[in-house]
């Protein structure tokens, strides 16, 4: 059996803080550098704000994607993603630190530091009546939930990790019935949960939208690049010499996992634009008609590669068996997912004042990618890549479909 005891790489940990470097070079050049003509007081700055959120969301997601993922397993009683445990509570470990940023830009937002949600701009809302019925559902109770929110996800994936990081010392299966039981509350929570928090955190910031599919739209958006990051990561491992408990079964089932899913995002996806175009409605269609004036090349680009890629190229069976295939493909989905967070949050905060993809983009978000990478391989040292005394490891081992 391979090296249980994960090492962080001398070179990948230098290619991490790499990629933190500039991600913070980028947000600082963002702040000193761009001043677009047309900018007023509403957008100015407001672009560097947007994409730091954009990051703290899409990144925070992952982690919180992944502790669904964790508690879904449990709650299934699931066996065959025993070997790969490891690996999605690592990456469900960095939600803490993906909250923490998320709670800082709600703070500077109520501050009146960045204007990404509209509703916190007093001005905005006093010139708003529409804004201003709202307001009951927004102020303190959207603070309320805020915190909720966090308190309840970040208590759940702790303790599902500590169960699981106690178990490998007992040869007790209790820590994995209370896993099972904390699983399947969660489970309870989080199909309430996602979707609420999707519309304060996300449909907010366009407020005089609304949409019903909304939730589980990002939802299926969140849990592809979750599984997806984590199909790199075990490859990764894999090709480090780690892992080799893995079976190749349990990597086409995540490819699985990131075929449907995909399907599932771009059901969700264009349902949500064919009702709202059907309808014609004017309050309805607003969030697709600025997207389509403002934004048709990124919108395009990202159904496309988000539909299409996987569609295409892990349609067989033997893909999804093929690392490099999984490598190839996961890293489009991945940053294909991120555009789509892009997509979500611009036009509310920038409107027609985005020129498009640039450096601001692309260097904000590999620095918050490489503080993701940093958490989740530092993370993966602290113990064994192998549960011990797990009731299902035997199964997962020799898992074969």
């Amino acid at each position: 059996m391979s090296n249980l005891n994960f090492t962080f790489p001398q070179k990948a940990k230098t290619v991490t803080f790499a990629l933190m470097g500039v991600g913070l070079v980028s947000i600082i050049a963002a702040f000193i550098f761009d001043h677009p003509a047309e900018a007023d007081g509403h957008y100015h700055h407001n672009r560097a704000w947007a994409n730091i959120f954009v990051n703290c969301f899409f990144f925070m997601a992952i982690g919180l994607a992944a502790a669904f993922f964790l508690g879904l397993q449990y709650a299934a009683e699931a066996g065959w993603a025993t070997t790969i445990k490891r690996v999605i509570e690592a990456t469900a470990w960095f939600l803490p630190w993906g909250l923490s940023a998320m709670m800082l830009m709600f703070i500077l937002g109520q501050m009146g530091v960045h204007h990404i949600y509209g509703w916190m701009d007093k001005d905005l809302v006093a010139a708003d009546p529409m804004i201003q019925a709202k307001m009951g559902y927004f102020g303190i109770f959207w603070w309320i939930r805020s915190i909720a929110y966090m308190v309840a996800w970040g208590w759940f994936t702790w303790k599902l990790r500590k169960n699981s990081m106690d178990a490998d010392n007992t040869t007790s299966n209790d820590h994995h019935w209370k896993n099972v039981k904390l699983g399947a509350w969660f489970m309870v929570i989080f199909a309430v949960t996602s979707s609420t928090s999707a519309w304060d955190w996300l449909l907010s910031i366009d407020v005089h939208w609304f949409s019903t599919l909304y939730g589980w739209y990002i939802f299926s958006g969140m849990w592809v690049s979750a599984i997806t990051a984590m199909v790199l990561i075990i490859v990764y491992l894999k090709k480090l010499g780690y892992m080799e408990f893995v079976t190749e079964s349990t990597i086409h089932d995540m490819g699985k996992w990131m075929f449907a899913i995909s399907f599932l995002w771009t059901y969700l996806y264009f349902s949500q634009f064919m009702l709202y175009w059907y309808a014609n409605i004017p309050e309805e269609i607003i969030y697709f008609q600025q997207r389509w004036e403002d934004y048709k090349p990124l919108m395009w680009t990202v159904f496309f590669i988000n539909f299409a890629c996987p569609m295409v190229i892990l349609m067989s069976r033997d893909a999804k068996r093929n690392f490099w295939f999984l490598m190839f493909v996961g890293i489009i989905i991945f940053v294909g997912h991120y555009l789509d967070v892009v997509m979500i949050v611009m036009p509310g905060t920038v409107g027609h004042h985005w020129t498009g993809l640039s450096w601001m983009e692309f260097g904000i978000f590999a620095g918050f990618l490489g503080l993701f990478l940093y958490v989740v391989l530092n993370n993966l040292t602290k113990r064994p890549l192998l549960v011990k005394n797990h009731p299902f490891l035997q199964e997962a081992l020799h898992h074969s479909t």
